[in-house]
């Protein structure tokens, strides 16, 4: 199967899965050299992925922020086909939501083409589960959080963590209010 699933923090059941890539750098050359997932059960997965040979490119100011070096991911790494095997066995079926869905999803595309796996989870910008206000407070909220927390190195899995608990709280925060139906045509009007 793959390595252990920690718990390291109560997550009510109505969060949603989170995923957090971190990368060689930025470009058409980089690749995931990381990935973390934060489940609905509170229970997080992290895994460094060994590069393939032909992922060559790195980014040393990347390595700056996520203080992973491309040798520690040659002698620790996991062979990125379990790796992908992997977050498809937790996933399948179901939506997953990052923070930088742009970036995520081409390091994950990447992942999964170069292993040839088939993806068997969508993947979604945390951002469309906000409201205006909880946007509003998101930053603020995050930090407070990450501080609450105690995670301060980098790693995907507890990016992944930040987020979903920044998600919780935000809509504890600054819940949504509920449309109470027959009101709809009112609010028209």
């Amino acid at each position: 199967m793959g390595p252990p699933i920690s718990s390291a923090f109560h997550v009510p059941p109505s969060l949603p899965p989170i995923i957090d890539i971190e990368a060689s750098g930025f470009g058409s050359g980089s690749y995931p050299i990381e990935v973390g997932v934060a489940l609905p059960d509170g229970q997080t997965y992290c895994s460094l992925i060994r590069p393939l040979a032909h992922w060559t490119h790195w980014d040393d100011s990347a390595e700056q922020v996520h203080r992973v070096s491309r040798d520690t991911l040659l002698r620790h790494g996991r062979a990125a086909e379990e790796v992908a095997d992997h977050v498809n066995d937790l996933l399948a079926g179901q939506t997953v939501y990052c923070d930088a869905w742009y970036h995520d999803l081409t390091w994950l595309s990447r992942l999964f083409e170069a292993t040839g796996r088939v993806q068997a989870f969508r993947l979604d910008d945390i951002r469309c589960l906000l409201s205006e206000a909880q946007a509003d407070h998101w930053h603020a909220t995050r930090t407070r959080i990450q501080a609450d927390l105690g995670l301060n190195r980098h790693r995907a899995s507890n990016d992944a963590r930040i987020l979903q608990a920044t998600l919780g709280r935000v809509r504890l925060d600054h819940p949504t209010p509920r449309r109470v139906p027959g009101n709809a045509q009112k609010e028209i009007r």
